[in-house]
């Protein structure tokens, strides 16, 4: 095997080691080696050349970068995300015909659309979907994914929040507790806006918690200004917020009609 591909692979598998024992400041060093590296085979996107071990550089680089993507997602850092992904994307789409599919290409590509929706980037998550096959749409990543999106527009919140129970692939859980968070936030926005109160039960409910202790966690984390008060919550936004100006319906009726009998006259 050539030199560089057997140095390459040993750094790369000191990169896993670490990634596994959630040893981030090493997998972040490493995998800084590990890129700087890969810019040596020119075999590799955008060149392409047809070398001797074009097979083996493209196939080790494009797990590299899987578990780049990765690991980005244990670190919650989202812009290496996107960085990451966008760099091992060609290996998805531009060398499909050079080297076989890699098993977590549809887990990887259902991330990266689930990160789409998180971001609340609705026009990219359709764009990357129209460039899926007819085969991806239906590997159950993708569908998660679409599910999900599909849930948000309807409003369904429950079943997005209901849809972290049966993840498909374990590194979706992050990305599925931002937009857990999401949901809530936007019931808990609707909520201090529509009631002046709500007891312990119905706020539960509404906010799709399975116990009191959660939403008294969540209240105190996100909203401080809401009080606990005989067993229900107030919502402050509620009671402090203007009162509505009264309508002159009276007032507006007759100007109305002046303006009609004058137009009448005009004709």
């Amino acid at each position: 095997m050539d030199p560089k591909i057997t140095e390459l692979t040993q750094t790369f598998e000191r990169f896993k080691a670490a990634s596994v024992r959630n040893d981030f400041d090493t997998s972040a060093r490493l995998l800084s080696q590990l890129k700087v590296s890969l810019t040596e085979f020119r075999s590799l996107p955008p060149l392409f050349e047809a070398t001797p071990n074009a097979v083996n550089e493209l196939t080790l680089a494009r797990e590299i970068y899987e578990h780049a993507v990765v690991l980005s997602v244990k670190m919650e850092d989202q812009e290496a995300f996107e960085r990451d992904f966008c760099q091992l994307k060609p290996y998805y789409t531009d060398a499909r015909d050079r080297i076989p599919q890699s098993s977590q290409e549809y887990p990887i590509l259902g991330l990266n659309l689930l990160r789409l929706l998180v971001q609340n980037r609705i026009a990219e998550f359709h764009t990357e979907l129209e460039l899926l096959s007819s085969t991806a749409l239906e590997n159950p990543c993708i569908k998660h994914a679409v599910e999900l999106e599909q849930s948000l527009m309807e409003g369904a919140y429950n079943r997005v929040l209901s849809a972290r129970q049966s993840v498909p692939h374990e590194t979706y859980v992050h990305f599925m507790d931002l937009l857990a968070k999401t949901v809530r936030d936007e019931i808990a926005g609707c909520s201090e806006k529509a009631y002046e109160s709500l007891s312990l039960s119905d706020a539960r409910q509404l906010l799709l918690f399975t116990s009191d202790n959660e939403l008294l966690e969540y209240i105190k984390e996100e909203h401080p200004d809401w009080e606990i008060k005989g067993g229900s919550v107030v919502f402050q936004k509620a009671k402090d917020s203007a009162p509505c100006k009264e309508i002159p319906s009276l007032l507006l009726i007759n100007q109305t009609l002046s303006y009609a009998r004058e137009l009448e006259r005009i004709v």
